[in-house]
């Protein structure tokens, strides 16, 4: 048998509504072998049914289909396993903790053996985790950390810190003297990532806020804690309950809008801005563009959506960083696979989630901007250059 062949028996994922055979008699005038024949017709349809559950191997959970990150996420996991031979369903929570519990357990009554889950809330999470541990299910938490609970096998990631450093050095790199303004935005308070993310900012610019570079100019809680090099989570808590996007285009836009309201226009001018990922990014440059205060702006994000590198390429958007999903894919099909080869992934690092230390296997990401965003979005394969206009 050919690997192939052989991850296809192990790894055939998700089929939704396989066809269940049902038999009815026809019309008959004596009763005794029309109800014969309906009780041989239903052998094969139970046959079936046993046969589709004993073939589920792994299923998808996604948090939504309203941020084009996740369809991204969709679209990548469609296309690797198609390509592979293999079928897939993904469900989608909505941004609902119940429905993904709901999600994770209709899928074990499938009878899955590995749950690939990113969680919409990473403490919520922890029940439907819990459900999948008890059925003897492996849970695979895929780029957010699912937290509070002991029931995560494995956590498929990019390195978290490691994004928000990239963004906290790009507005480093691009700041000239002292006394500039700086605006701090972040994620969702319930998402783990929202924090990393934050922590990774932080450790590049609380030196640079320290020593004068740049002034807090829309957070009170950042300001009250800017000589601290590291914070706790509590703390980075405060920080993040005051300027969170919630991951939503419209929180961010009415944030950003509501600080330039309140900021004099001393606060203005040439600004640099941490926003925490594309879709806040291009909401908060839209306000920051529109503001007549505004001599600049520099801003960063993350996920390289094709809107925001077009922003990148026509100059409104500074820079994102590359997360390839295609890497994430992969590694969270071979977690799946070594799982169901009764072996364990690779693992390189642990993530503590407040109970234990989840083991990992960090991908590493690529800073994109106007500079490299061919060669990194286009030459790479990432996206086609036929999505883009103005491309060099």
């Amino acid at each position: 048998m050919t690997k192939k062949r052989f991850l296809f028996v192990l790894l055939t994922t998700i089929v939704v509504g396989a066809t269940v055979l049902s038999a009815c008699a026809p019309a008959a005038e004596v009763e005794e072998p029309a109800v014969m024949e309906e009780e041989a017709a239903e052998e094969p349809a139970e046959e079936a049914m046993e046969e589709e559950a004993a073939s589920l191997a792994v299923g998808i959970v996604l948090p939504t289909k309203d941020e084009p990150r996740w369809i991204q996420d969709e679209t990548r996991f469609r296309d690797a396993l198609t390509a592979a031979g293999y079928d897939v369903e993904i469900l989608f929570s909505q941004g609902d903790s119940a429905k993904e519990k709901a999600n994770v357990e209709d899928l074990i009554t499938k009878g899955v053996k590995v749950i690939v889950i990113c969680p919409h809330d990473s403490a919520a999470a922890a029940a439907a985790a819990e459900a999948a541990n008890e059925a003897g299910v492996k849970v695979v938490s895929y780029d957010r950390l699912i937290t509070d609970t002991d029931a995560v096998d494995y956590y498929v990631t990019f390195d978290s810190v490691s994004v928000g450093e990239q963004q906290g050095q790009y507005l480093v790199d691009k700041a000239e003297g002292t006394g500039n303004p700086l605006y701090l935005y972040a994620g969702a308070a319930t998402d783990n990532n929202a924090f990393l993310f934050f922590e990774g900012a932080w450790n590049v610019l609380q030196p640079k806020i320290a020593d004068g570079t740049f002034v807090i100019k829309n957070s009170s809680e950042a300001l009250a804690l800017q000589d601290k090099a590291e914070l706790t989570r509590d703390e980075m808590g405060q920080i993040i309950g005051q300027v969170t996007t919630n991951w939503d285009f419209n929180t961010a836009k009415n944030l950003a809008e509501a600080n330039l309201t309140a900021a004099p226009a001393a606060d203005k001018g040439d600004v640099f801005i941490l926003a925490p990922n594309d879709g806040t990014a291009r909401a908060i440059a839209d306000a920051y563009a529109a503001d007549t205060d505004v001599t600049s702006y520099v801003v960063t994000g993350q996920d390289a959506e094709v809107a925001s590198v077009q922003y990148i390429i026509d100059g409104k958007q500074s820079m994102t960083v590359l997360k390839d999903v295609r890497t994430l894919v992969a590694d969270a099909i071979s977690a799946a696979v070594a799982y169901l080869e009764g072996g364990a992934p690779e693992e390189t690092k642990t993530y503590d989630n407040g109970v234990m230390e989840v083991p990992a296997k960090p991908s590493e990401v690529v800073s994109v901007d106007q500079d490299n965003v061919k060669a990194e979005i286009v030459d790479s394969g990432y996206w086609p250059a036929e999505e883009f206009t103005g491309l060099e």
